[in-house]
């Protein structure tokens, strides 16, 4: 077998979706598992959609993400190759001009106006080999206007030439043989003289080839094209060395209708970008995992199973048992519903396995920015008995705010249940036997309030939930001789007081 080589080619027109974040994860699975390349290229030919730090913020979010590239844009090389298409104009045109001389592509001049009209004239109008011969092409117009119009700077573009009746087959390695017929296909704009930049189409099958790509894994959204990239294979002479092609399925909307979106991250609060984009025209700030505090390795696991399935009920993947177990051949055909709350099962999984030395560090800044200052021996109790209810570090806050701050407030619903005219007696004997065991001992404190509330025949349910209540402000938390544990005896017996004084029925 030929060297594998793939490619991801992204343009640089927005932030990079979390789909094509996807599509790069299987191209850079499929090249390792093939002791392959994997190669980054910038598509920059639509000059008029180009946004300033779209290139950085792709490269940025593949390092944080940890795919990593043999060649690209970013990696300097000794060979002068650039993988940027802007700077690759030259190479372009002369394909252009080959496919020109040999019949396969002819130039028109018609105006976005004239195309308009025709649209307008026409129903469903495309330009083809049924509507060709009524527009400003080197198909109608004398050669030597053709050649006056060009001399004279008129603009004009290159059109590849298709003929109607041909029955053009792409061999794809999810979707199978998909036949097109090429009467329905249009004469693609190739080349346009205006910027002197190749369409995507061109550019495409050029660059493919002259860096040895062996195989194109992108998104279902490009099927369409791929029977106008088939004979444009053929047209330039390299049929045979064409690449396999494999169509990968859409990242649909979570309810499964349509094709995920910003708008839907936006609406049900997810993002759909690696990293947090702050757009230079509308100065909008939109979501990123990695902002949200999810981890790179959770985002990867997550996305390589939505469109993807490994043939077992393993769920968590190392991204070198990822690269064992990834085929091609299990990728599915239909589109993957995108679970938000499954991303962020994923990301639980994860923090499980960090480091609790590294889940309290980070901890810790948090509780800096919020001013508070304690042991790095109490922060790590915290974070042990508190790590497992979170799926993010930032989790740990809203889950454990009570060991680091007194409550300021009571839940009303948890007051109307729970607390009773003779709860302040009662919780005033809880201090008083907390107080009285000395030296401390957890089980002997729970031991002796527990007999407490069978002599005086106390609801436990009410009893408990009031003093926890008391500690945390509200009736949730982990056990409550836990919670006095870490707290301390005199810290309790304190918010147990202000919680008599301030908590009225």
């Amino acid at each position: 077998m030929n060297e594998i080589r793939v490619r991801f080619a992204p343009s640089p027109t927005g932030p990079l979706h979390i789909g094509g974040v996807r599509t790069a994860l299987y191209n850079y699975l499929f090249a390792k598992q093939h002791n392959g390349k994997l190669i980054l290229r910038i598509e920059d030919t639509d000059s008029t959609r180009f946004v300033p730090g779209a290139e950085e913020y792709i490269i940025e979010a593949f390092q944080w993400l940890g795919i990593t590239f043999d060649e690209g844009v970013h990696i300097p090389n000794s060979d002068g190759i650039s993988y940027r298409q802007s700077e690759r104009k030259p190479i372009y045109r002369q394909y252009a001009d080959f496919l020109l001389e040999n019949g396969h592509a002819y130039i028109a001049f018609d105006t976005p106006a004239e195309i308009e009209a025709k649209r307008q004239e026409i129903k469903n109008f495309q330009y083809d080999s049924h509507t060709r011969m009524q527009m400003r092409n080197s198909l109608t117009l004398p050669a030597d206007e053709v050649k006056r119009r060009m001399e004279a700077g008129e603009q004009y573009v290159v059109r590849i030439r298709i003929e109607p009746g041909e029955d053009i087959t792409v061999h794809d390695m999810v979707c199978g043989d998909v036949v097109i017929n090429s009467s329905i296909l249009d004469d693609k704009v190739l080349w346009k003289s205006a910027d002197q930049l190749p369409t995507y189409h061109l550019a495409n099958i050029v660059d493919d080839h002259l860096m040895r790509i062996s195989h194109v894994i992108r998104g279902s959204e490009w099927l369409p094209s791929a029977p106008l990239h088939v004979l444009l294979y053929r047209y330039l002479g390299w049929e045979e060395s064409m690449p396999r092609f494999a169509h990968l399925p859409l990242l649909l909307k979570p309810e499964g209708n349509g094709k995920l979106s910003k708008r839907d991250g936006d609406r049900l609060g997810f993002p759909v970008f690696p990293l947090e984009w702050h757009d230079p025209k509308s100065g909008e700030v939109s979501m990123g995992y990695r902002e949200q505090g999810y981890y790179p390795e959770a985002v990867l696991n997550f996305l390589a199973l939505l469109g993807w399935n490994p043939g077992t009920e393993q769920e968590i993947f190392t991204i070198e048992e990822l690269v064992q177990a990834f085929s091609l051949e299990r990728v599915s055909k239909s589109g993957a519903k995108f679970d938000f709350e499954k991303a962020k099962w994923f990301n639980h999984k994860y923090l499980q396995m960090r480091p609790e030395a590294e889940i309290s560090q980070a901890f810790g800044k948090i509780l800096e920015e919020k001013g508070i200052h304690c042991d790095d021996s109490y922060r790590d109790a915290v974070v042990s008995l508190m790590k497992e209810r979170a799926s993010f570090v930032p989790d740990l806050w809203r889950d454990s705010a009570f060991f680091f701050q007194r409550p300021e407030s009571y839940d009303p619903k948890a007051i109307a249940k729970r607390w009773q005219p003779e709860t302040p007696e009662h919780l005033t004997a809880f201090c008083q036997i907390l107080q009285d065991i000395q030296p401390w001992d957890k089980q002997q404190a729970h031991d002796r309030i527990m007999q407490y509330v069978a002599d005086h025949e106390c609801n436990m349910g009410k009893i408990m939930n009031a003093l926890r209540l008391c500690l945390v402000g509200e009736t949730k938390g982990p056990d409550i001789f836990t919670i006095i544990d870490l707290l301390g005896v005199p810290e309790t017996i304190e918010r147990v007081k202000i919680g008599i004084a301030e908590i009225r029925l």
